[in-house]
């Protein structure tokens, strides 16, 4: 895999910003410490909703940054708005043990709280990489309680883009001026029907459809 020059994303962003009244924005994948460190230095003068996605290790495990970058992207973690890490990336970040953990849900819930000390203002643990958690995702903000955000499990392999298509599914309701917890519920609603119309294509994992109709979600708040 060939790195973008950080020099090259900090004129991209640069020239976006510039060129176009952008009311919300999410982070990809930014694979070594460099490009962290240049993301963060752009987007810390932004006061718009940035939903930090971190795109460290796949669903299935697989770590898909240099080493160095782990740390670093701790930098971004205070300009997020929300924060999008499945079960592994949430391990990572917020040094709490969730693979082994006897209670999954409390060990997410430890991650969470971690995450927001270290400066994210919301966390959304994506909770689908488990089969434990099929359909569940934790939802944390500050001076709120948190919410186990559910919808029926739906059986497909064809599933590839969900993670990253929920993610700018709440970016881009966020830019329509939805309140962070409505643009969490609708996106999630998104994703549940992209799932249900999911693409078998070709012979491996298939996307999730982007026209179809929403879903259901339904909260349950921590006591």
């Amino acid at each position: 895999m060939d790195a973008l020059p950080p020099e090259a994303l900090s004129a991209q962003i640069t020239a976006v910003l510039t060129d176009l009244p952008v009311a919300a924005l999410k982070t990809g994948m930014l694979l070594n410490a460099s490009l962290i460190e240049a993301t963060a230095a752009a987007l810390a003068p932004l006061a718009i909703p940035m939903l930090i996605d971190p795109v460290m290790v796949s669903r299935a495990g697989s770590v898909l940054l240099e080493p160095s970058a782990i740390a670093a992207y701790r930098l971004l973690l205070p300009l997020a708005e929300l924060l999008t890490p499945n079960l592994h990336e949430a391990q990572l970040l917020s040094g709490v043990t969730i693979e082994a953990a006897s209670d999954l849900e409390l060990a997410v819930e430890q991650a969470a709280q971690r995450l927001l000390e270290l400066g994210s203002a919301a966390v959304l643990v994506k909770g689908g990489g488990r089969p434990e958690l099929r359909g569940l995702d934790y939802f944390l903000e500050r001076h709120a309680p948190g919410q186990w955000l559910s919808h029926t499990p739906i059986s497909t392999i064809h599933t590839h883009g969900s993670g990253c298509t929920l993610g700018a599914a709440i970016t881009a309701q966020r830019a329509l001026g939805r309140s962070l917890q409505e643009a969490v519920n609708e996106a999630k609603r998104y994703v549940e029907g992209g799932l249900r119309s999911a693409l078998a294509i070709g012979a491996g994992q298939g996307p999730l459809c982007h026209w179809h109709t929403y879903g259901s979600v339904e909260q349950r708040r921590d006591p």
